[in-house]
Formats: C-alpha cells, sequence, structure tokens
C-alpha cells in the first residue's frame, strides 16, 4: 500500500510540474498580444530628432555583411554619424567597410583600427575608443550582424523625449540563408523573447539587448562608462541592469531589426548556444536554474509517460503542441513577422529539444568560444583561454 501511495504521489506531482510550461506559454502568448497589438497601431512620425553617433564593434566578416552595414547609411534622419572599429589592420570586414564609405560619400562615415586593451570582451575595448570619438552626446550601438529599416533612428530617438527614459533596446527578426540549421538558429528567437515580453510586462525591461543599446553619454557615464564592462561577457545585460538601478526606464522598440544569420555547421550552432546559455548561468543562476520549468517538451513526455490511460497522455501532449506552436506564431509569426518562423515553425518541437539538450550541457562547463576566441566565465567574468583567430564572425 505504501509504495502504490508513493508511486501515485510521484505520477501526480510530475503532472503537475508538466503544467507549469503549459502555463507560462499561455501567460507568453498573453504578453506578446499586449506588446505587439500596440505596435501594430498606426503611429505618428517621432519629432524628437537629436543628432546621433552609431557606433559599430566589428570582428570579422558577417554574412552580407555589406549590406548589414549599409543600412545604417540609409537612415531617413536629419543627422548622423556612423563609425566602425576593428582591433586589427588584417580583419577580414575593413575592405567591405571601405567600400561602405567609398559608397555613401554623403554620409560622414569612419573607420577606426586600434583599440585600447582595457579588459577580456575585445568588442567593449572596440566601444571604449567610439565613444571617444563620437561627436554627438545620443549613441546608438548594434551589434555587426544587425540590419535595419530607413525609420530605424526615429524610432530609437523618439523615447528619448522623456527624461526618465536611460536607454532603448531592440528586438529582431532573423534573415536566414535555405539552411536547415540556420532556419533553426531563427526559431530561438520566439523562445528568447518569450521572457523578454514577461519581464517588460510584469517587472519593466532591466537589461539591453545587443541588436539596440541606445543611450546618451550622461546615461553611460553614471553605469561607469563601458570601461567598467570590460571584462564582462554580458555587456548588454549589466549595462542595461546599471542603467535601471539608477530609477531609468528601458524601452523596447516596437519594431525589431534584422539579424542576418550564419550559414553553419551544427557545431558551430551548438558552441553559440552553448555560450548563451553559459553566459546566463553565470550571470542570472536562478533563472537559468528556473528555465527547467519552461521546458516544455521533456515535461510532457515525462507526464505521458506516467499517465494511466491513453486519453490523459494524449491530452499533455496535444495541449503542449497546441500552445507552443501558438506562442511561437504569437512572437515569431505575428509580432515579429519573421518569415523564416512563417515558414518553419511546425520545426519548432525539434527546436525545443535542442534547447533542452543545450541547457542540460551548460551546467558541465564553463569555457565557451567566441568570436574564434576561447574564454571561461566566472561570475560574468571573461578569462582569456586562447587567441585563435576565425575570419568567420557570429556575434
Amino acid at each position: 500500500m505504501h509504495d502504490f501511495l508513493l508511486t501515485t504521489a510521484w505520477r501526480w506531482l510530475i503532472l503537475a510540474l508538466a503544467c507549469g510550461p503549459l502555463v507560462y506559454y499561455v501567460l507568453s502568448i498573453y504578453c506578446a498580444w499586449d506588446f505587439f497589438s500596440v505596435a501594430a497601431e498606426p503611429a505618428e512620425a517621432p519629432a524628437h530628432t537629436p543628432p546621433i553617433s552609431i557606433l559599430k564593434p566589428v570582428r570579422g566578416l558577417d554574412r552580407e555583411a555589406y549590406e548589414n552595414y549599409a543600412s545604417f547609411c540609409r537612415q531617413d534622419y536629419p543627422e548622423y554619424e556612423v563609425l566602425f572599429a576593428v582591433s586589427d589592420a588584417d580583419d577580414a570586414a575593413i575592405p567591405v567597410i571601405e567600400r561602405v564609405i567609398r559608397d555613401h560619400p554623403e554620409r560622414a562615415v569612419r573607420l577606426l583600427v586600434g583599440a585600447p586593451a582595457l579588459g577580456a570582451n575585445g568588442k567593449v575595448n572596440k566601444l571604449c575608443r567610439l565613444v571617444g570619438e563620437a561627436h554627438y552626446d545620443l549613441l546608438a550601438i548594434s551589434d555587426s550582424d544587425v540590419r535595419v529599416e530607413p525609420d530605424y533612428l526615429r524610432q530609437v530617438a523618439a523615447p528619448f523625449c522623456d527624461p526618465q527614459v536611460g536607454a532603448v533596446t531592440a528586438l529582431f527578426r532573423g534573415n536566414a540563408d535555405a539552411g536547415l540549421l540556420s532556419q533553426l538558429d531563427g526559431m530561438g528567437a520566439g523562445e528568447d523573447f518569450s521572457g523578454t515580453l514577461i519581464a517588460r510586462r510584469f517587472e519593466g525591461m532591466k537589461f539591453l539587448l545587443g541588436t539596440t543599446m541606445a543611450m546618451t553619454r550622461e546615461r553611460l557615464a553614471e553605469a561607469g562608462g563601458f570601461e567598467a564592462l570590460a571584462d564582462h561577457h554580458a555587456d548588454d545585460f549589466e549595462l542595461g541592469s546599471r542603467i535601471a538601478a539608477r530609477g531609468y526606464r528601458i524601452e523596447l522598440l516596437r519594431e525589431p531589426v534584422w539579424m542576418v544569420l550564419p550559414k553553419q555547421s551544427l557545431g558551430a550552432l551548438l558552441r553559440h548556444e552553448l555560450r548563451w546559455m553559459i553566459g546566463l548561468r553565470n550571470i542570472r543562476p536562478m533563472g537559468h536554474l528556473g528555465m527547467l520549468f519552461t521546458h516544455g517538451l521533456p515535461w510532457v513526455l515525462a507526464a505521458a509517460a506516467v499517465a494511466n490511460s491513453w486519453w490523459l497522455a494524449a491530452l499533455f501532449l496535444g495541449a503542449y503542441l497546441v500552445l507552443r506552436l501558438a506562442m511561437i506564431w504569437t512572437i515569431g509569426a505575428w509580432g515579429l513577422k519573421d518569415p523564416a518562423v512563417r515558414r518553419t515553425f511546425w520545426l519548432i518541437p525539434l527546436r525545443d529539444a535542442l534547447t533542452f539538450l543545450v541547457w542540460l550541457a551548460s551546467f558541465a562547463s564553463n569555457r565557451i568560444q567566441w568570436r574564434g576566441l576561447e574564454f571561461t566565465i566566472e561570475k560574468g567574468i571573461l578569462v582569456s583561454v586562447s587567441s585563435s583567430r576565425n575570419p568567420i564572425a557570429r556575434s
């Protein structure tokens, strides 16, 4: 009798825990609807247009790099400059940047070579120089694989008419090639941004995303400047956290930017996912551990395995498929208008299996590979392991 009761208790515990991810999916759908339904409403053209310095730290060559860089030179905006920075004179991106400069003589575009070795994070080292060289007070920073629409700067500048806004950031939609792995990479947006949208709805944004980090020099200085982040892995998260801690609001742009995803091998995709997951474990260990209760696929499989009737097993599996597909469609296809998600949203169970395996693997090591370099992460701080080079870039 005791064994029966124990077995029954475990069965009901697993069934109860399997409901957690399903509730999370419903909450994600609600928060996505709350955000994107406002974004879908027509808006007046922003009138607040202070001059902006666009800062682009670059290492290596991303896919379609020319179009990525050139999109920042095609802005419908009265006054701005674009500054690129590379660490080495032999960086593969330099010829592409020089071509962008030649093709857009009407724009103030500059290339800086070399950056102070302030810490292990080469991107932040370059940002320290870029900030020093920038002419304007409002700074807009984005990763090198980001591409933007012509009204991007108007959208970035508009929130700063409110002095309580300390920073602005943006979601992204994926520009993927035809390969399956690239499509799976892009599918991660719906999963990653569910947490972002929930945080925005219930506690406010307290972090930035590398797709866009915009702030004034004053807010940056109050947060300690980029010099204080030179050894941090998640510089975007840390900078946003410092700005929010000073009582300023972080605004999330209604329109996403494009991220041009690389054509890559399975190994490269897994390394990229693992780097992000190990970084999250180091900066938000409880949040990383809590992801266990957002992974629907393993939980519903466990629930189906212990269910004492076929209809209960089918109910859990069906609920997972319906809610998970509804979630990825609402965030990725409807909200972000991501063409890759619209084509391949039905692959989300495969993506979920991959993400769960990466999450498990993230407990095993603190070592990552990042743009051809190798590091360990210790409580969010980068420690260099090697300086091997890879001309193919990946944020």
